[in-house]
């Protein structure tokens, strides 16, 4: 196997063009998420995937778990399959409780699909299923479970709240999931029955599928997972690390030093950090514009009406709006398994404030990125900003390291399909004697 990037290592990875031999040969891959329209790190994942295999010539199915009437245009570069079930907060309380644990009509027609076009050298990525799809997928795929890829974006496959975080003491979680300790935790974001509920729901998943003898490979997103998802079950063996890919969201470097603007990118939800990021602003005195759309967006501007909130964006529209700012904050109060967000502002040479819970927290403060605070501690919060915010030199130090280093904290496009083929092919070989 061949790897060709048509650009120097260092910069640009997006516009890199691979080569990879044509045996083992790949019938098709059918790529799996809850939903087909832009929502998160996961399905951008998801979505960029489906752009990266077509491009070698592997045939694509993509099938989303809601009903694709707002499908994000990549979804359809291949097959495209939406199966027409509403996300589980668009659903009544006892729907929600219900096709939450197991979406049996979900199965039905996965199940249905794999039998009629199913062959011995068809894999299956799986990337969300919480949503929308629930464990019910899990049984769809047993027949299939050793071409079967799961990307662990977060901690759902062997955390009840998705997390390895307690939500009510704001702190990381030491629990061996799915213990009697952790039974007994009220550690959800919500309330404990929430949790009780998520509880049971990871046990079916359980039930349903073995993901330590039966699964081809689990894929986390950042080395620091690995542990974690060892001390949730999930045998070393069975696990890979594949970083996801990142594309710049301009391919100049942004000039931060010039600009004013702290922004933050990413879903409007309290486990995103984006309320302690407005208070830590507002005691600063730095202009915050808010991209994305979530709950919190309608509490935010009521307690928040000085944030610029501009909605839901796609990457071009990024482009234009990240041109005017100074640092990217990701303010996550739980694990952040990696932060596409972060990773994207900094390959732009947009300096970054990361919350220390995030995985590669200590590794932008180390080589000199941005900075790493705990979110919660509002006056050290408050602090860092208004020192990015007066020191331009440092500011400019850091945009400048960032944009020529920090591709090395994640794949390029290439890289990353690269390393994706081969770990699709690794399970097509036959299984030793």
């Amino acid at each position: 196997m061949t790897l060709v990037d048509t650009l120097p290592s260092t910069r640009r990875g997006h516009e890199a063009v691979i080569e990879i031999d044509a045996e083992p040969r790949l019938d098709r891959v059918v790529v799996i998420n809850d939903v087909s329209v832009m929502s998160g790190g996961a399905t951008s994942v998801a979505l960029s995937s489906l752009e990266l295999l077509a491009a070698q010539g592997v045939p694509i199915t993509f099938i989303a778990g809601d009903d694709g009437a707002h499908a994000d245009p990549r979804s359809r570069v291949g097959e495209f399959l939406a199966f027409g079930f509403r996300h589980i907060l668009d659903r009544s309380v006892l729907d929600a409780a219900v096709s939450g644990l197991y979406n049996a009509q979900a199965e039905k027609l996965l199940s249905r699909w794999i039998a009629a076009n199913d062959t011995p050298r068809t894999i299956y990525h799986l990337h969300g299923w919480s949503k929308v799809l629930s464990p019910a997928v899990f049984h769809a795929l047993r027949p299939v479970a050793r071409r079967v890829v799961i990307t662990a974006h977060d901690f759902f496959l062997v955390c009840p709240n998705g997390g390895y975080f307690n939500f009510r003491s704001e702190k990381p979680c030491c629990l061996r999931p799915m213990g009697l300790s952790c039974l007994l935790t009220a550690c959800d974001r919500r309330n404990y029955a929430h949790k009780v509920w998520r509880w049971v729901r990871l046990g079916i998943q359980r039930t349903l599928l073995d993901l330590g003898e039966n699964v081809g490979a689990v894929l986390a997103v950042h080395d620091g997972m690995i542990d974690h998802l060892v001390q949730g079950g999930l045998p070393r063996h069975k696990l890979r690390v594949l970083r996801n890919s990142v594309v710049p969201w301009r391919s100049a470097r942004v000039e931060a030093e010039r600009n004013r603007t702290f922004t933050f990118v990413g879903r409007l939800e309290r486990e995103k950090g984006i309320d302690l990021l407005a208070r830590a602003a507002r005691v600063a005195g730095v202009p915050l514009r808010i991209i994305g759309r979530g709950p919190l967006a309608a509490p935010l501007a009521a307690e928040f009406p000085e944030a610029e909130q501009v909605g839901w964006k796609t990457q071009v529209e990024i482009s234009a709006l990240i041109s005017d700012t100074r640092v990217v904050a990701m303010p996550s109060r739980c694990r952040e398994s990696l932060g596409l967000a972060a990773l994207e502002a900094l390959t732009s040479g947009v300096p970054a404030v990361i919350s220390d819970h995030a995985m590669i927290s200590r590794e932008v403060a180390n080589a000199g990125f941005g900075f790493a605070c705990d979110p919660h501690d509002e006056a050290l919060f408050a602090s860092v900003l208004t020192k990015l915010a007066h020191d331009d030199r440092l500011v400019a130090s850091m945009s400048r390291r960032a944009y020529s280093d920090a591709w090395r904290l994640a794949c390029t496009p290439a890289q990353w399909a690269g390393d994706l083929m081969r770990i699709y092919r690794g399970l097509l070989q036959p299984e030793p004697a």
